[in-house]
Order: structure tokens, then C-alpha cells, then sequence
């Protein structure tokens, strides 16, 4: 016999898992179905960061009622815990055009609503007393911090079983066929209603609805040190965008950056580019001096959606009723669970607390409803 159910979430990165438990505690009945595990994608490897200075403008209001969704989550999230840490977060500039670069960007995103002032070295020293000497400015922003990402899957599932969402993990959906059959290796799913949440796959997945959406792919690196004592208190990064840095409560240091390795939307990421291994850890060393002394444990790769126009995918898929999209969001770790809470209350029938980003704007000519 086959399933049925009023929607089906596909893909259960962060934002398909928070959209799917708001829909099921707002009476629906919903399927959350994934190839994998959930959040063991995007959302299990990236870098844990909760921040405001490296979000786009337009996506400062999201990030703001996210981050107090990710520091309230065993309250919301029946009991699920990802150790979010607030802290504040420190964007420096070296250089005369990284200080020119970081004015604009806060003065940007404090019109959006981000609470960054503008401080010299010695004041951002006061703060990370770890902080190289040679820094000539540097934003502060006192609503920053940082997750354990590899803990985001353990945490959202209780909460989702609670809901009454229904798991298929390790369930490949090969497409969509007639009105939301889910065609998958456990045999057909119905549906009243689809989500597609597929990361950098979305631009696949609406190929099954007959439209045309491109998806950019980037293949972030990733590297961890071994524990250490406390060398920064702070979520910190480079005006450039080339590092992120923080260190946990175990010891170790994440570094990021967004520097890029070898892979792609169908092989997912195949290998670390070592020209930019040296070169974020160098960033970082430079930034941080106590990291000369530390040791790479390991790097690994995450793979990260961008639409045309580096706004999201959320909201409506033009000429198919009751089929929507959810994803390609900048920061999107740091947004996920807000993004997946007001998409439940459109599809709900209710006003969204803040606007979605439809995707009419980013459709080809020719493309076309199934």
C-alpha cells in the first residue's frame, strides 16, 4: 500500500528538518525523507558558525531571530542540544583595504539591524587578548557564536519523532511523478504537498517539477586542530572573508574561510587543495599567533548552495500548487531554523513573521510547470 501524507520534506539538512517539525506541530502530517542520515550533509559539516558580521544584509533580521532560536533550542527542540555558545565576534582588517571594506559591510548591516560598532586594535586586543598586534580596525558585534554542527542531527531527531514526522533516512528520492508521487527505492510516497530542501541539489530536484533553477556549488574547506589551551575567546574573522576562527570548549580551534577544495554536486567533495589548506592555516596563524604552535588533526570538506543572485530559495514554486523550495541561504546554518519556521507557517496558510524570498526572480525563460 502505498503512503500517503499531507506534505513531504526532501532533504533533511537543518532547514528541511526545522520546516518539517513546524508543519507537524501545526497538524500536518509529514514525511521527512533523505538519502542519508539527517544533517549529515551541509548541515552536520560546516563550521558551526552562528554570526552576524559574515551574513549577507538582507538576511540580518533572519539571523537575529535565529540565533535566539539556536541558544533557546533545548526549549524548542525537545530537549535537543547542538552546545551553542554565545559569544561576541570580531571582524579585523590588516589593511588599509580590508579597513575600508569592513566600514562599509558594518555600516550595511548595522542599517539592517546588526548591533557592529567600529573599534581600533588595541580595543579588539582588549577583547581577544590572542589577536595579532597590526590590526587596523575591527567590527565588534556582542550577538555572535558557534555550534557543534556534527551534533545538529542527534539534536532535531527527538524532536521530530516526538512531532509525529515520519523518518526515511538512507531513502533516495529518484523523482516526482504525476501530482507528488515521491518515486523512491521504498517504493512510492504520496503527498498533498512537497518541499524540496536538497542543498546544492535543489537544482536537480526542481528539474523534476519541470523548472529550471541554477545552483552554484562552493566546496568549502574545513580544518580542526587538536586541543589546546585557551588561545581566543571570541568568534573571529578577517574582513576579506578568508577566515573564520573559533575554538571550543574541548580545546580544538575550527578554522574556515570558505577556501575552496576539489569537488562538485554529483562526485560531493573529492579532495582538500592543499595551496589553500597552506593558506587558511597560515591566515590563521597570522591572525591568532598562538596557532603557529598547534597541530592540524585533520580537514574535510562541506558543500554550500548559491543562488544567481546569493539571496535564498524560499517560498512558492511558480505554477505548481502546493509545491515549495527551501534553501540556498548564505550563513544558512546560522538562519536554518528561522528560514524552516516561517516556511511552515506560509504552507500552514499563515502570514510568515518575515518575508520569504520567492524564486520567480531567478527562473530561466522556458521554464515550466509538470
Amino acid at each position: 500500500m502505498m503512503s500517503r501524507f499531507d506534505v513531504a520534506v526532501i532533504g533533511a539538512g537543518v532547514m528541511g528538518c526545522a520546516t518539517a517539525l513546524f508543519l507537524a506541530r501545526g497538524g500536518m502530517r509529514v514525511v521527512l525523507l533523505d538519502r542519508g542520515e539527517i544533517c549529515r550533509e551541509a548541515s552536520g559539516v560546516n563550521a558551526g558558525t552562528l554570526t552576524m558580521q559574515m551574513t549577507r544584509a538582507a538576511l540580518i533580521p533572519y539571523a537575529l531571530r535565529a540565533h535566539e532560536m539556536w541558544m533557546a533550542m533545548p526549549k524548542w527542540c525537545a530537549g535537543g542540544d547542538v552546545l551553542a555558545t554565545s559569544c561576541p565576534g570580531l571582524s579585523v582588517a590588516f589593511t588599509d583595504a580590508e579597513a575600508a571594506m569592513l566600514e562599509e559591510r558594518a555600516r550595511i548591516r548595522r542599517a539592517a539591524g546588526a548591533p557592529i560598532e567600529l573599534i581600533d586594535g588595541s580595543a579588539a586586543q582588549a577583547i581577544e587578548p590572542g589577536l595579532a598586534d597590526g590590526v587596523k580596525l575591527a567590527g565588534h558585534c556582542p550577538i555572535d557564536g558557534f555550534a557543534s554542527a556534527y551534533l545538529t542531527g542527534r539534536a532535531f531527531r527527538a524532536a521530530l519523532q516526538e512531532a509525529g514526522v515520519t523518518l526515511m533516512e538512507a531513502t533516495p528520492v529518484r523523482g516526482i511523478n504525476g501530482r507528488f508521487v515521491l518515486d523512491t527505492e521504498a517504493g512510492p510516497v504520496a503527498a498533498q504537498r512537497v518541499v524540496l530542501a536538497g542543498g546544492v541539489w535543489l537544482q536537480d530536484m526542481a528539474a523534476w517539477l519541470g523548472v529550471t533553477l541554477p545552483i552554484k556549488v562552493l566546496i568549502n574547506q574545513l580544518v580542526v586542530t587538536e586541543r589546546m589551551p585557551p588561545v581566543m575567546r571570541t568568534v573571529l574573522g578577517v574582513a576579506s572573508g578568508l577566515l573564520s576562527l573559533k575554538q571550543y570548549a574541548n580545546g580544538t580551534v575550527l578554522i574556515g574561510g570558505g577556501w575552496q577544495g576539489i569537488g562538485d554536486r554529483t562526485r560531493g567533495g573529492v579532495a582538500v587543495r592543499p595551496e589553500n589548506f597552506l593558506g587558511n592555516v597560515r591566515l590563521a596563524a597570522h591572525t591568532v599567533p598562538a596557532l603557529r604552535q598547534a597541530r592540524v588533526v585533520r580537514s574535510w570538506l562541506g558543500l554550500e548552495a548559491e543562488t544567481a543572485d546569493a539571496l535564498p530559495a524560499i517560498g512558492p514554486i511558480p505554477g505548481i500548487d502546493d509545491a515549495w523550495i527551501i534553501g540556498s541561504v548564505h550563513s544558512g546554518y546560522t538562519s536554518g531554523p528561522y528560514m524552516g519556521r516561517i516556511l511552515a507557517q506560509a504552507i500552514l496558510g499563515e502570514a510568515p513573521e518575515l518575508p520569504l524570498f520567492p524564486i520567480d526572480r531567478l527562473l530561466h525563460q522556458g521554464s515550466n510547470s509538470a
